[in-house]
């Protein structure tokens, strides 16, 4: 009859939690210390004072771990019903097996608590977890379903910055989670994500609307208290691996080795007044699995591309990316100006691909070469004039694609991967094309989804009547990605060649589009608009950056394959120059000169000779 003791989420994690080997680097008994500033994340719930708790942080700082045990304290020590929120219902799913089963069936304290076994009946499903006192229902931010009405105390929501907009029709997924909490005096709502763009980031607003609270750690020569900052982060010139942090008050060299005592000493100190709402913001510079000289070096390599750099700073950094996204886009003039002279496949292409847009009286084409890097050539754009629902143009187009391309080294390249837009008219078109010559060309059928944040390429279906499998193509991350790589204006990672031959409307048509600012639902929203009426030139490069996706090639092999080839090319050349040489010396030589004799006199010399002729011979 003793009641449990009185534990804070931190201690209980101490007492009770271990970390399994699936889904951790150092399995075994979990201890707070090793990262001591998780303590104060995982306590907020504990203070009476705090509704919500939202975590800002970087990717590897274990914000995983904190909600495990904030979730393993809740179902042993106070039972409640709980929610966790994923972006998707796989996402969910993943985490229910890959996560809270693990950590069942290891933290002996559990005992039967929760079901580790397959079996499936009302209180045990892999979406829905029954226990003594209460359950806990995993639901994805993407499905109307999952989220629908159930009394829920404990609400956990996981990358909160990659939910969509809207759960369905229902409206915005984080506020349908919290209506749930509506009959509980003692809710606890948690939010925790990486943050994504500026002015569209969930986690960002909600941290704003806190305490805002940071890590200050104490400076191991002069004891000055500071919350770690990145322009504090310092390296000799091209040497990374010798990155170190510098004190702001007075200069000091701190190192990797004064981290574990940092952290054990440092404290969270709120920035803004409390309102019920506990702020926490976290960098990479923090955790104890990542040096100094790892960051540093992954700066210098996400830097060579926007994309990139924008991942390093929401992952790593924990902040917002602020690309002046009003109005943003592409000059046209500027891409023009730095056209090269090339009508084949230069050096540094190591493989083609092809996106195709299907329009109503014609089908237009980008061939693009792909090197390091995402490095990217301009092949050849064509246009093929027709009625697509004719056999005609799509002959034209299959005889296009099987065209072979000259690369600068004298080698004939084919196009490995190729991408057609069904989204328009002549769906059925497109597939019967695809399932034509899927044996010979690695040919799919895609469709593009306007919707910010979704991964490239998605999964395919084949959920159609030709058995066709179908790609959607996220069309808003490609255009980003695509406008990010058109900056770019010196030749290397990322960067746009384009040929001379390309006229001014390709131009127009690949920079019709901008990225600008709108209100949806009372929210803050940035859509791709177009500029001008035709854009066929973006979508052509969109399906491309789609086909590179698809495209199954590991460059090391790629590029050496093309180096042999371009050897037995060159061998094969210098020896038919030598065969030409010899030829050419046999024509040069001078002919022998022959003097002409008459049938008498020719007798008249054999006879001379001895020889017995007579007429008759």
């Amino acid at each position: 009859m003793k009641p449990p003791p009185l534990l804070k989420v931190s201690q209980w994690a101490d007492n009770y939690r271990f970390l399994s080997r699936e889904s951790s680097a150092e399995p075994g008994r979990w201890y707070t210390d090793r990262a001591p500033y998780q303590r104060g994340m995982m306590d907020a719930v504990n203070d009476p004072k705090v509704e919500s708790v939202v975590i800002m942080s970087a990717a590897q700082v274990g914000k995983t771990e904190i909600i495990n045990n904030i979730i393993g304290y809740f179902i042993h020590q106070d039972p409640s019903p709980i929610l966790l929120l994923q972006p998707t219902l796989q996402m969910g799913e993943a985490w229910s097996k890959d996560r809270l089963m693990p950590m069942a069936r290891d933290s002996k304290i559990f005992g039967d608590l929760i079901s580790t076994d397959k079996k499936r009946d009302g209180g045990n499903t892999i979406l829905h977890k029954s226990f003594p006192g209460g359950h806990i229902t995993i639901a994805g931010a993407n499905s109307p379903a999952s989220l629908a009405s159930r009394p829920i105390r404990i609400i956990m929501m996981d990358e909160v910055d990659r939910y969509p907009l809207s759960a369905g029709e229902e409206g915005d997924p984080v506020n349908l989670a919290r209506k749930r909490t509506t009959t509980f005096w003692n809710r606890k709502i948690v939010m925790v994500s990486t943050p994504t763009i500026k002015g569209q980031s969930r986690i960002a607003a909600a941290y704003e609307s806190s305490d805002k609270r940071q890590y200050f750690v104490p400076c191991p020569q002069c004891g000055h208290m500071q919350a770690l900052a990145w322009k504090a982060v310092s390296w000799p010139e091209k040497q990374p691996e010798k990155a170190h942090y510098v004190c702001a008050e007075s200069g000091c060299v701190i190192t990797d080795a004064d981290k574990p005592k940092m952290l054990k000493e440092g404290k969270w100190i709120a920035t803004a007044p409390f309102a019920g709402t506990a702020g926490f913001h976290l960098n990479e510079l923090y955790s104890p699995w990542v040096s100094f000289a790892e960051i540093a070096s992954n700066f210098l390599e996400a830097k060579k591309m926007p994309e990139t750099l924008k991942t390093f700073t929401n992952t790593a950094l924990a902040e917002t990316w602020d690309a002046d996204q009003e109005g943003e886009g592409v000059e046209q003039h500027i891409l023009q100006q730095r056209c090269e002279k090339y009508r084949y496949a230069p050096n540094g292409v190591l493989f083609l691909t092809c996106g195709v847009d299907v329009q109503n009286d014609r089908v237009e084409g980008e061939i693009i070469g792909w090197g390091r890097q995402y490095e990217s050539w301009s092949v050849d754009y064509f246009v093929i004039h027709g009625n697509p629902a004719l056999p005609e143009i799509w002959n034209q187009l299959q005889e296009k694609l099987q065209t072979k391309i000259t690369h600068e080294s004298g080698v004939k390249m084919g196009v490995l991967t190729t991408c057609i837009d069904s989204g328009g008219h002549y769906t059925d078109e497109v597939y019967k094309f695809c399932t034509r010559i899927r044996q010979g060309l690695r040919v799919f059928a895609v469709k593009g989804a306007s919707q910010m944040g979704k991964i490239l390429v998605s999964t395919p279906t084949n959920n159609n009547r030709f058995r066709v499998k179908l790609f959607m193509v996220a069309t808003d991350t490609a255009k980003e990605l695509i406008y990010s790589r058109l900056k770019i204006d010196k030749p290397g990672p990322g960067y746009c060649h384009f040929p001379a031959h390309y006229d001014d409307e390709y131009f127009k048509q690949l920079t019709s589009e901008k990225f600008v600012q709108s209100f949806e639902k009372g929210r803050t929203k940035y859509l791709w608009k177009k500029m001008r009426p035709r854009n066929e030139a973006l979508d052509c490069r969109v399906y491309n950056l789609a086909a590179y996706m698809l495209t199954p090639v590991q460059l090391n092999m790629v590029e050496a394959r093309l180096k042999a080839r371009i050897e037995e090319f060159k061998a094969e050349e210098a020896k038919k120059a030598v065969e030409a040489k010899k030829t050419a010396a046999m024509l040069a030589k001078p002919k022998r000169k022959f003097k002409q004799f008459t049938y008498e006199e020719l007798v008249a010399m054999a006879r001379k000779k001895g020889f017995n002729i007579s007429d008759e011979d």
